[in-house]
Order: C-alpha cells, then sequence, then structure tokens
C-alpha cells in the first residue's frame, strides 16, 4: 500500500494536489475494484461540501455564491435542490 505524504504546512498545499493526492490515495485503497460512474460519484462528493462551505462563508447570498462559483443563481439554485440545501 503506497504511503500518504502530507505537506508539513498545509498552508502551504494547492487545491489541485491535495485533490491529487486524496484521488491517489482512493484508488490505492480500492485496489482491483473498478468504479463505476465515477465522474458523476466525484462531483457530488466534490460539489456538496462546497456548496456547505460556501452557504457559511457567504451566509446563504446566493448571489454572491453564484458569483463565486461563476455560474447563474438558476443553476446555483437548480445544485442546492438536489442536495436539499434551499431553504
Amino acid at each position: 500500500m503506497e504511503k500518504i505524504v502530507m505537506a508539513e504546512n498545509l498552508d502551504s498545499i494547492t487545491l489541485r494536489q491535495a485533490v491529487k493526492d486524496t484521488l491517489k490515495n482512493y484508488f490505492t485503497n480500492i485496489g482491483s475494484e473498478k468504479p463505476v460512474d465515477f465522474y458523476s460519484i466525484l462531483l457530488e462528493e466534490i460539489e456538496r461540501p462546497l456548496l456547505e462551505v460556501l452557504i457559511n462563508y457567504t451566509h446563504y447570498n446566493q448571489v454572491r455564491m453564484a458569483q463565486i462559483l461563476g455560474i447563474s443563481r438558476g443553476t446555483l439554485r437548480k445544485k442546492l435542490k438536489q442536495y436539499g440545501m434551499l431553504d
């Protein structure tokens, strides 16, 4: 099993590197198992916590959330509804 190497200072690790390390760890841990529809699974695993963080960061200001994400407010609302996050 491959060892996971963590950055000594987590503030210095990039988002890209964190995602790459996490994906390497995931595929190492599943071994020979073949994931199905992995892209959809990955999107859901990333979108939900991203939206949760942005809800707190923007105090649920959907206009600001949409601007930060670079998507329309309608698309944001669709995603919030998909994850049961509409108030």
